[in-house]
């Protein structure tokens, strides 16, 4: 059995080589993970090499496209604070067509959404198991101005962000609050102002 303690996995598998995961006991006796091989016919060709790294140009120009903005939270972030992203995550749609990359495959995050974005990926059975792109692109990671789930959960979500003026607004809004968590409190308001539009 080929068990393999280095290099990194995530790096491993980020290059398309399959691994499976198991758990040994350490000579102090810990329980820790560890690795080996898994079937060398299901080796991702694309993978193979690992991700290409973003042109300074490329990001240049998915800033001129947003304005600087993160596509999720839509905070306006000085550059060195967007990082590009895989619309559909890299290890469900690999770097195919790396060489000769469209701006609408990519978009710019900030590093807590990006974050944000990960953690859900990674715990998403498309991100398991399914592997499709299709899933991906009805994701609210993926369009968050137009989906049907997040990570395949029947749930809606908003980022809100109070910039620059904006932040008197949030202040005034925390006070009205009163204690109570600031969240569940716009729910409140944005449920009553429906009510009022439409007259119940």
């Amino acid at each position: 059995m080929d068990i393999l303690m280095r290099p990194e996995p995530l790096e491993m598998l980020e290059q398309g080589i399959p691994l499976e995961t198991f758990r040994v006991r350490s000579g102090s006796g810990r329980s820790i993970a560890a690795y080996k091989f898994g079937d060398l016919l299901k080796i991702v060709d694309d993978k193979l090499g690992g991700r290409k790294v973003f042109s300074k140009e490329f990001k240049s120009l998915l800033i001129a496209r947003s304005g600087g903005r993160c596509y999720v939270c839509l905070g306006k972030f000085e550059e060195r604070y967007l990082q590009v992203d895989h619309r559909v995550p890299y290890e469900i749609s690999t770097d195919k067509n790396s060489h000769k990359r469209n701006l609408d495959d990519y978009m710019l995050l900030c590093g807590s959404c990006n974050r944000a974005k990960s953690w859900s990926c990674e715990n998403c059975d498309n991100w398991k198991r399914k592997k499709s792109p299709a899933i991906c692109k009805s994701c609210y990671w993926v369009f968050p101005e137009e989906y049907a789930h997040i990570a395949e959960n029947k749930l809606r979500r908003l980022d809100m962000i109070w910039l620059g003026k904006e932040i008197s607004e949030y202040d005034k809004l925390k006070k009205l609050a009163k204690g109570n968590a600031m969240p569940l409190y716009i729910k409140e308001v944005l449920k009553r102002h429906i009510g009022n539009l439409s007259g119940k």
